[in-house]
């Protein structure tokens, strides 16, 4: 009886070594140190991170800040970044909402807008090691710093395009345009329209008056009221969210508006003949393209225009304004880039050209 016990406890034994053998990851033989080694070696690329702080018009502005968070899906979908933004609600928001984005270890941060000129110089004055960029930046004398992009547009080769839209199809010979606050960078808008109305209809008179805001767009309503009510048949605005009151009174005086900035013809598909296009998603993605090439151009100012796709019209012009015009405009466009019209950008090039 002994001899049998002992004869199935060496059994039961052997049955578990065997099984232990074949059981879990920790009692799996090695793998031979040289597949370890390649599997040690082979390098993983680090994900870039770009992020950006709006301006007051907020991520949803249909605007230059929503073109600019457009810019940075792009870098997300076709270059592997990693994206995020800040809003802000108020200029006081710019600096603290900077310091966010650097304690959250981005590689690259973003002002979106002219209004935060100071709070990215000194950001960048103040952190010499990371990267920063701004869309639209009035750097005045200030010299720029080395690790500070500054990304400009000809807004006035787009705004010139418009105006000559404008002016071959007002049917008063009287058209407006709406800023947003007078300051350098809507000068462009502003002349470059007034030079493309000029440039298609000498007759026409050119209706003018600013905001003093971004975001007032029952400002923006109550000035393209008076101008439609003194005859104006088409107004142009440069004015952010207030200009989206622009747009509203054309849809309700049943007149005629042109958007900025990006595509503006959804807000009223029966209204809004077309935009004068600032490709701000174009230059975030090309600046993000330089970034991941090493080819980070800190200390310089791009300027993006008709040349290379920083500005234009909007794809949906052709539902509202004629063939031959959009031709002629196709026309407009080579002599501009070819250099044979000068588009002016301030009210002292304007006179002397116009």
């Amino acid at each position: 009886m002994f001899k049998k016990m002992l004869a199935l406890m060496l059994v039961l034994l052997l049955m578990a070594t065997a099984l232990v053998g074949c059981g879990g990851g920790a009692a799996q033989d090695p793998a031979p140190e040289e597949d370890q080694e390649q599997v040690e070696d082979q390098p993983t690329e680090e994900q870039i991170k770009m992020a950006m702080v709006t301006d007051v018009g907020g991520v949803n502005d249909q605007s230059f800040n929503e073109s600019a968070w457009n810019g940075h899906k792009q870098a997300e979908a076709e270059l592997g970044f990693s994206v995020s933004y800040v809003e802000s609600e108020q200029d006081a928001d710019y600096e603290r909402n900077l310091e966010t984005l650097l304690d959250a270890g981005n590689d690259l941060i973003w002002g979106i807008g002219f209004m935060m000129t100071d709070a990215i110089l000194e950001a960048a004055e103040f952190n010499p090691d990371q990267k920063y960029a701004i869309i639209d930046p009035d750097f005045g004398e200030n010299v720029v710093p080395e690790n500070l992009v500054g990304v400009l547009f000809k807004a006035e080769e787009g705004s010139f395009l418009v105006g000559y839209i404008a002016g071959k199809m007002t049917e008063t010979n009287k058209v407006g345009f709406v800023g947003g606050m007078d300051f350098p960078v809507i000068h462009g808008f502003h002349y470059g329209f007034m030079a493309g109305v000029k440039h298609a209809n000498p007759d026409a008179e050119v209706l003018v008056q600013y905001a003093d805001s971004f975001v007032d767009a029952a400002r923006g309503k109550a000035i393209a009221n008076q101008m439609y009510q003194q005859g104006a048949d088409i107004v142009f605005h440069a004015a952010g969210g207030a200009g989206d009151g622009v747009i509203e009174a054309a849809r309700e005086q049943d007149k005629y508006a042109i958007g900025v900035d990006e595509d503006q013809n959804h807000l009223a598909p029966d209204h809004v003949i077309t935009s004068a296009m600032k490709r701000v998603d174009n230059a975030i993605f090309m600046v993000a393209e330089m970034l991941k090439d090493g080819d980070y151009a800190g200390g310089e100012t791009k300027v993006f225009g008709l040349a290379d796709g920083g500005v234009g019209i909007a794809p949906t012009s052709d539902k509202h304004v004629p063939a031959e015009i959009l031709e002629e405009v196709k026309q407009v466009e080579q002599e501009i880039i070819a250099g044979k019209i000068v588009v002016p950008n301030n009210k002292d090039d304007y006179e002397a050209n116009y």
